[in-house]
């Protein structure tokens, strides 16, 4: 009997945003045609359990879906230092990747007033800025660094994705987060970070477009239901 991966998707869910409707296709599509299992659960950011481990007790993956900005802010980023802490399989995609970012910033590399142009466009240390090309709906190149759970993920160099969100890691602190340990590991043509990973974790990777979006399961989701029903 294959075994079922319960899954978190953090955020709250709307018929605004396109990806939410996706996500029963896609999980239906993972089991017919990878043989992947996934019960997934809806968790508001708003949501007191996630400020703590509890939050995410019986959960075998964790997902921060698109949908910033979130109901709160605080409930989201403790999503991610939860998964991160406990080892337990990650993704975060379009704000999410903005929000894993963040996380780190503030809770591993020293950088406690990082904050997201979205919700604080006037703070002293924005990390996270409105991105310097629209990108909405635009395709870009996305490199992925050699021997990175990118590369492994996607079995290639490089690959052609579809962004929708407004924002983007501002370039000035992308060596202060590897510093840290965090792996800046897809960045497109004008070398903005797509894709971070965590290295030594089960599985971590968040990416800067909607991969829920593809008409066939992608790499990144099926890599992801995978580790969390290993």
């Amino acid at each position: 009997m294959r075994r079922i991966a319960r899954v978190a998707l953090v955020g709250e869910r709307s018929a605004a945003v396109r990806a939410h409707a996706r996500y029963a296709d896609l999980f239906d599509a993972l089991w017919r045609r990878a043989g992947i299992a996934v019960d997934a659960y809806w968790t508001s950011t708003a949501d007191p359990r996630l400020d703590g481990f509890e939050g995410f007790e019986g959960f075998d993956g964790v997902w921060l879906v698109p949908g910033s900005p979130y109901l709160s802010e605080a409930g989201a980023l403790a999503a991610v230092r939860t998964a991160r802490e406990r080892d337990l399989p990650f993704l975060a995609t379009c704000g999410g990747f903005s929000h894993a970012l963040l996380e780190y910033a503030r809770s591993v590399c020293g950088m406690a007033d990082a904050a997201h142009a979205e919700t604080a466009p006037d703070a002293d240390r924005v990390l996270i800025v409105p991105a310097r090309k629209a990108l909405a709906g635009h395709e870009r190149r996305v490199s992925l660094r050699p021997g990175s759970l990118a590369e492994r993920v996607f079995g290639a160099r490089a690959t052609t994705e579809r962004h929708h969100s407004g924002y983007e890691l501002d370039p000035g602190y992308g060596p202060l987060l590897e510093e840290g340990g965090l792996r800046l590991s897809g960045h497109d043509d004008d070398g903005v970070a797509r894709i971070a990973e965590l290295p030594g974790h089960r599985f971590f990777l968040a990416a800067a477009f909607q991969p829920e979006l593809t008409p066939d399961p992608h790499p990144v989701v099926t890599a992801f239901a995978r580790a969390a029903a290993a």
